[in-house]
């Protein structure tokens, strides 16, 4: 199928054109149908998503006055890149929404977008399940020492086998009753709030610029901490589940202000995170344990961390359960026919920069 044609292959002028980037859908292909008698479906190749490419597309005015891009799997569909001001600056003005899977959003610069109007929709919604569980295993690891019991048991070593045997024990703690104090309290926050609640009966604390309500506070007992500061200070174990793009959120400086013999969490980007300092506070003590499963230059965890037996490392696979990649597809088409119909979207991102400078959803 070439660029400018519909999965049929004809050209229809008369409906709205939609960029699809990435592979083919695989799951919800009843959704897609939908997709494809309402628009024209146009499907740039492999060769025309390679940014220098694409960016030419664009200038060329290749697919048209497009009104939606949709990327149904996160693993493909990038090649173009950052969606940065030079991109964005060569989009049409007829574009509304760019929806893609991922619960993250650091490739995209989501506020020279709102500058255009054009509404970013994630998917994190569709992984937040699957992330607090991953989050809920790195906190067991971190506060029971399964890391040092996992490699014990893989070693094929009677002495390290019995060390761990008898040994993990002295430094493991029950998570009941200790302090859980969570940077980023969204829908994947949240949700790891009221498992470590219910299932340990840990208590919640919590530091993010946009409070829950009193009823969801209430459900988890929680406490908002006016600074990250004060979170820092209290909690027995720290967990991000924030945004990228903020910067580096756990300093050396922020690893000081932790309590001594503290553990932390990182689901959320390792690029919020200083993965030296963390080394250096686990040599100290400063840090008891640490679980990361997002590192500062993926796919390479800092070696200083990759043989501690109190590091709990995986390969950036919170998000990663057959129901989260069908989620992502679904709702990157979801929203796309959400917006184009003039409803409210799903998961929108930056609506709130939109609606700062005045432009609403809609780009007349």
């Amino acid at each position: 199928m070439t660029s400018n044609q519909t999965t049929n292959g004809a050209t229809d002028g008369a409906k709205p054109v939609v960029l699809h980037l990435g592979d083919p859908i695989k799951y919800n292909t009843d959704i897609y149908q939908q997709l494809q008698e309402t628009f024209t479906i146009i499907s740039p190749s492999v060769e025309e998503r390679q940014r220098p490419v694409f960016l030419q597309c664009l200038r060329e005015g290749k697919w048209g006055e497009f009104a939606a891009v949709f990327r149904p799997w996160w693993a493909t569909g990038g090649e173009i890149g950052r969606i940065d001001r030079e991109l964005v600056s060569l989009l049409p003005k007829s574009l509304k929404v760019w929806a893609s899977a991922g619960a993250g959003y650091d490739w995209a610069d989501v506020d020279v977008m709102a500058e255009r109007g054009i509404l970013y929709c994630n998917g994190a919604l569709a992984s937040s399940e699957a992330v607090a569980d991953m989050a809920i295993y790195h906190i067991i690891s971190v506060f029971r020492n399964m890391q040092w019991s996992n490699m014990a048991g893989r070693a094929n070593d009677p002495d390290a086998w019995t060390d761990a045997h008898i040994n993990a024990q002295f430094t493991a703690r029950n998570p009941q009753g200790h302090v859980l104090g969570i940077v980023g309290l969204g829908n994947i926050g949240y949700r790891i709030a009221v498992k470590a609640f219910k299932a340990f009966d840990m208590r919640i604390t919590y530091y993010d610029p946009f409070p829950k309500s009193a009823a969801q506070e209430s459900a988890i007992h929680a406490t908002r901490c006016a600074s990250m500061e004060e979170l820092l200070a209290g909690a027995d174990c720290v967990i991000l589940a924030a945004p990228g793009g903020s910067g580096k959120l756990m300093t050396q400086e922020r690893i000081a202000q932790m309590k001594q013999g503290s553990r932390l969490v990182n689901i959320a980007r390792g690029s919020l995170v200083d993965e030296e300092a963390v080394a250096a506070a686990l040599e100290t003590g400063h840090l008891s344990a640490v679980g990361l499963d997002v590192f500062e230059n993926e796919p390479r965890p800092n070696p200083k961390l990759a043989s501690k037996r109190n590091a709990t490392l995986t390969c950036h696979t919170a998000g990663g359960a057959l129901e989260t990649a069908m989620g992502f597809e679904g709702l990157s088409m979801k929203n796309v026919l959400a917006v184009l119909a003039g409803q409210p979207p799903l998961t929108p991102v930056n609506q709130h920069l939109i609606e700062k400078h005045g432009q609403g959803t809609s780009r007349q």
